[in-house]
């Protein structure tokens, strides 16, 4: 299969490891091709943009903007793109998270290296792809009617797609005017994301955002 006819793939990880351990992985499969990749999802979005790739594989925790944030922006960026999240969480608040955003599949990073490519070309066709390691928990969950259980519902539920872009930039460490800058508003919208995340998070200072983006999984302790 030539260049032309194969899935091209965009990898957006914070590691750079896990980005050359996927590469090296997809690049002995003769149908596959990575087309680039990125270290944030901001500059992720960028890229897929630009290059249109089949299928984008997609951390969740990443400093800035998460996996699960970004999977809108990078859907309006290439409508055609099929998003493929890889995460070592496997808790179901993050699948679900991540599926209602507009996933297309959800893969364990602690999956056999061969389950990567079955992933990328169940997306490519359209279907959609859990790995064994959530899904089961996940059916059993939904045939039972059960709640999530202590810890699987997130607190961030109750925050806007850009509330959470706010609330993670401040939890890394970012000023308003940085914030401001980076997510082009001005700063009295910053102030005002601000102090409604406060109120409804009830954290009042950037450490308390922080512990809390950790106990999410947004953040690598």
């Amino acid at each position: 299969m030539n260049d032309k006819q194969a899935i091209t793939i965009v990898l957006i990880d914070d590691q750079a490891i896990v980005r050359a351990a996927f590469k090296s992985l997809l690049e002995r499969v003769p149908n596959f091709k990575v087309v680039g990749d990125a270290g944030d999802a901001r500059a992720g979005i960028a890229l897929v943009q630009q290059v249109k790739p089949n299928v984008v594989v997609l951390d969740i925790t990443m400093p800035g903007l998460s996996g699960i944030d970004a999977v809108g922006p990078l859907k309006k960026a290439s409508p055609n793109t099929r998003v493929l999240m890889a995460s070592q969480h496997e808790g179901t608040k993050f699948v679900q998270q991540a599926l209602q955003a507009g996933a297309d599949g959800y893969l364990s990073k602690d999956s056999e290296p061969e389950e990567l490519g079955l992933a990328i070309e169940s997306v490519c066709r359209g279907d959609s792809y859990l790995s064994p390691k959530v899904a089961g928990g996940i059916m059993a969950r939904a045939v039972r009617g059960d709640a999530p259980p202590p810890g699987e519902s997130s607190a961030l539920g109750v925050l806007t797609a850009r509330e959470r872009e706010v609330f993670q930039l401040i939890a890394v460490g970012k000023a308003n005017k940085e914030v401001a800058s980076m997510l082009g508003l001005s700063l009295g919208t910053v102030k005002k994301h601000r102090e409604n995340l406060q109120r409804k998070l009830d954290c009042h200072s950037a450490a308390e955002l922080a512990r809390l983006a950790i106990r999410e999984g947004l953040l690598n302790v």
